[in-house]
């Protein structure tokens, strides 16, 4: 089943979205419940959903951590070679 979670599971008190994934807590609470085609629907409106949420998160998530340890990590903040 396809989920938005990035587990940061922090809701902006102002509009009412995860911080993390966009949905709302109720949201949250029925994702397992929604058909597929509902999960598509709301899926599809999430990023618009997150550009609204003006406040950043009181923690650091997970991702961001990553990214800022990987960007740490090597030799003058440049990018890997591959």
């Amino acid at each position: 089943m396809k989920s938005p979670c990035i587990l940061v599971c922090s809701i902006d008190m102002e509009t009412g979205f995860c911080f993390g994934c966009g949905r709302t807590g109720r949201e949250i609470s029925l994702w397992t419940s929604y058909s597929d085609r509902e999960r598509d629907f709301l899926m599809a409106a999430l990023p618009a959903r997150l550009a609204t949420i003006k406040r950043k998160p009181r923690r650091e998530t997970r991702r961001s951590r990553m990214a800022r340890e990987r960007a740490e990590a090597l030799p003058d903040n440049k990018d890997p070679q591959f």
